[in-house]
């Protein structure tokens, strides 16, 4: 991978972060005064300015410059400071950072969010306070950092509508595991499928376990958070 290629990484993680809705507004946040002169820097019209991953990484202290510069390292920092989502459960709030500590989930448990709030929680700075959170103490499912309900029947018999599943957070450059189930936040919503490889090496193939439902191509760039499913608890 290129720095140039972790560089769109990296703004489509701002984007994903809340910094900017966009392209255009990263940018003009970065100084750009337009949008096509932004996009030229993207795209490889002009040289890449020599101050623009100091700027870029400038946007959010969660960046991680040596990884958009080196590629060693994950696109965001791992420190519990600068990665942490709060969430209150029905007496007080926990700060839980992305890898949930051990003793932390020995303690409180793995926290069952809503899957409309699984794209914040992969993010880490929003809140998601308005909820009763019920926390499962599951020891097979460690690393895990959050359950979410499955909806719908697209992935039976896999998965039912109303069983939960384990997810574990991972970077938007993650190296998928072809047929392996994850959690997708993308811009046609929250999808729990099966990701197989595409002929087209920018896409992934989204496949559902039931045959009612045809798979299709999704590419990579509408992928705003990744988790893979590491478990389920199933409900008769």
């Amino acid at each position: 991978m290129s720095e140039l290629e972790r560089i769109k990484i990296a703004v489509k993680t701002l984007i994903s972060l809340g910094i900017g809705k966009n392209q255009e507004e990263i940018g003009k946040l970065m100084g750009y005064k337009s949008k096509s002169s932004f996009s030229q820097v993207l795209n490889e019209k002009v040289p890449l300015p020599g101050e623009f991953v100091t700027k870029l990484c400038k946007l959010s202290d969660r960046l991680e410059k040596n990884w958009v510069t080196t590629g060693k390292g994950n696109v965001l920092k791992s420190d519990n400071e600068n990665k942490q989502v709060n969430m209150r459960s029905n007496s007080d709030r926990t700060n839980l950072s992305e890898s949930n500590d051990d003793n932390l989930i020995k303690e409180k448990g793995i926290p069952l969010i809503p899957i409309d709030a699984m794209a914040g929680y992969g993010a880490g700075d929003i809140q998601v306070m308005e909820y009763e959170t019920e926390r499962f103490i599951v020891p097979t499912f460690k690393g895990s950092d959050y359950l979410i309900n499955v909806r719908g029947s697209s992935m039976y018999p896999k998965y039912n509508s109303g069983d939960i599943v384990a997810c574990k957070h991972l970077p938007l450059d993650t190296f998928f595991q072809w047929n392996k189930v994850y959690v997708l936040d993308t811009v046609q919503g929250v999808l729990i499928k099966r990701i197989c490889k595409s002929e087209n090496e920018e896409y992934i193939t989204i496949v559902s376990d039931n045959k009612n439902y045809d798979p299709f191509e999704l590419h990579k760039s509408d992928i705003r958070s990744i988790a893979i499913v590491t478990g389920v608890i199933r409900l008769e």
